[in-house]
C-alpha cells in the first residue's frame, strides 16, 4: 500500500468525514444510510421513496439513471430525465442523492443534478473516467470490483484524490467467487482491514452482495458490527416490478424495520442511527 499516499491513513486516530450535504456526513459516529431502488422508473415511484424512507429515517437517497447491464436489449435507465426526477425530489425531502456515472461524458449532467457520483465496480479501474471524477468537485463513492483487492481497491481511490478530489467513500459489494447461491461473496474482513489501513469512509452494499432480499437485514446488521460507516441498500415500492435487481430488493416497510434493527447493533459498537421526533426533524441518539 506504500504509493498510497493519499488514501493511507497517517495515524490510527485519522479519519476523514465526507459531507454529501450541509447535514448530511459519512465516516462520523453517526451511520450513513442510504436507501432506494436500483434505477429510477418514475416521478411517482421516487416520491413513494422519498416520503417512506425519511421517516425510518434514511439520510440520503440512490437511484440509477445511466445503467451498466450485462444485456444491451436491458433497460439502460432514463439519463436526463431521470436526474431531473431526483433532483426534484431531493428538493422536496431535504435527500441528497447518489447516482451512478459511468462515462466522462456523463459526468457534467451528473454533477447538475447529483450530490455524490457513484462510480460502480465495473469501472472501478476505469482510470481516465477515474481521473475526470477526480475534477468532478462533487463527493465519489467508489465500489470494489469485481475480482479487485483491497490494494487495488485504495490505488483507484488514490487516483481520483491525486487529481483533486479527497472525498471518497469506499463500497464493498461482494466478489466474485465459485460459489453462485448468493450472487457474489459480502467480503467483510475487507472491511475491517480497511479501516485499519484508510482513513477514508468505508459503507458496505448487502443487496448487491448476496442478491437476495431475505439475506439482506443479516448482513447489513454484520456489517455495522465490524465498523462500516454506513449501508447503501436497495428498496422498492412493488419489488417484484423493480426493472432490475428485483430479487434482492427490500419492500419500503422492510427497509424501515432494516434502520429499526440496526440501532441496538450500532449502539454496540459505539456507534448511532438517525432517529426521528415528533416533528419528523432527524435527530441523532445513541
Amino acid at each position: 500500500m506504500l504509493d498510497a499516499k493519499l488514501a493511507a491513513k497517517s495515524h490510527p486516530e485519522h479519519q476523514t468525514i465526507v459531507k454529501l450535504s450541509e447535514t448530511v456526513s459519512v465516516g462520523g459516529t453517526e451511520l450513513l444510510i442510504v436507501g432506494g431502488p436500483c434505477t429510477v422508473e418514475s416521478l411517482e415511484q421516487m416520491e413513494t421513496v422519498a416520503e417512506k424512507l425519511s421517516a425510518a429515517p434514511i439520510q440520503a437517497l440512490r437511484g440509477g439513471v445511466y445503467k451498466p447491464r450485462t444485456s444491451p436489449y436491458a433497460f439502460q435507465g432514463m439519463g436526463i430525465e431521470g436526474l431531473e426526477i431526483l433532483a426534484n425530489v431531493s428538493r422536496r425531502y431535504g435527500l441528497p442523492v447518489v447516482t451512478e456515472v459511468m462515462s466522462i461524458a456523463q459526468i457534467e449532467p451528473v454533477v447538475t443534478y447529483a450530490d455524490m457520483l457513484q462510480i460502480g465496480s465495473r469501472n472501478m479501474q476505469n482510470f481516465e473516467l477515474l481521473k475526470a471524477i477526480g475534477q468532478a468537485g462533487k463527493p465519489v463513492l467508489l465500489k470494489r470490483g469485481l475480482s479487485a483487492t483491497i490494494e487495488e481497491l485504495m490505488m483507484a481511490a488514490e487516483y481520483i484524490m491525486s487529481h483533486g478530489n479527497p472525498d471518497v467513500v469506499l463500497c464493498e459489494r461482494g466478489i466474485r467467487s465459485f460459489d453462485n447461491y448468493t450472487r457474489n461473496v459480502l467480503d467483510l474482513g475487507a472491511v475491517a482491514a480497511l479501516k485499519q489501513l484508510t482513513h477514508l469512509p468505508i459503507i458496505v452494499d448487502p443487496s448487491h452482495a448476496v442478491g437476495k432480499r431475505e439475506l439482506v437485514a443479516p448482513m447489513a446488521k454484520a456489517a455495522v458490527a465490524c465498523g462500516a460507516d454506513g449501508l447503501i441498500i436497495e428498496c422498492h415500492p412493488e419489488p417484484e416490478k423493480s426493472v432490475s435487481d428485483a430479487r434482492q430488493a427490500l419492500s419500503l416497510d422492510a427497509m424501515v424495520d432494516l434502520v429499526a434493527s440496526l440501532r441496538p447493533v450500532a449502539a454496540a459498537v459505539g456507534r448511532s442511527v438517525a432517529e426521528i421526533n415528533l416533528n419528523s426533524q432527524v435527530l441523532s441518539v445513541r
